[in-house]
């Protein structure tokens, strides 16, 4: 089954600078929940950015499926939630997580 996204791609407007892929959840993407974690490990092929981005919601089961995430533009997700933009330009090794009912992202880990 094809995935029914919450943004047409024709719709994604240029946001940020161009850097890169980053990894996304479907709750994200096509369930349209806000980012509640992300973070930023080694890129894991050469366009990687190294983002990771999640809504929170996901259980073991749901991540360990990989036709649950999908790779995409950082500016991609960026569309689904600027809340994510001022915290792009973190280093490798941080964790973010959103401080319940705001737009801010408290670190977790900044290793």
């Amino acid at each position: 089954m094809e995935k029914q996204f919450k943004i047409k791609a024709e719709n994604i407007k240029q946001l940020i600078i161009p850097m890169g892929a980053c990894y996304a959840s479907d709750k994200i993407t096509v369930d349209g929940e806000q980012v509640s974690f992300m973070y930023r490990e080694e890129a894991e092929f050469r366009e990687d950015s190294g983002w990771r981005f999640l809504s929170g919601n996901e259980n073991q089961e749901y991540a360990n499926d990989p036709n649950n995430w999908a790779i995409y533009e950082c500016n991609t997700i960026a569309n689904y939630d600027i809340d994510i933009i001022d915290y792009l330009g973190s280093p490798l090794g941080t964790e973010l997580e959103r401080i319940q009912g705001t737009s801010e992202f408290k670190i977790v880990s900044n290793n």
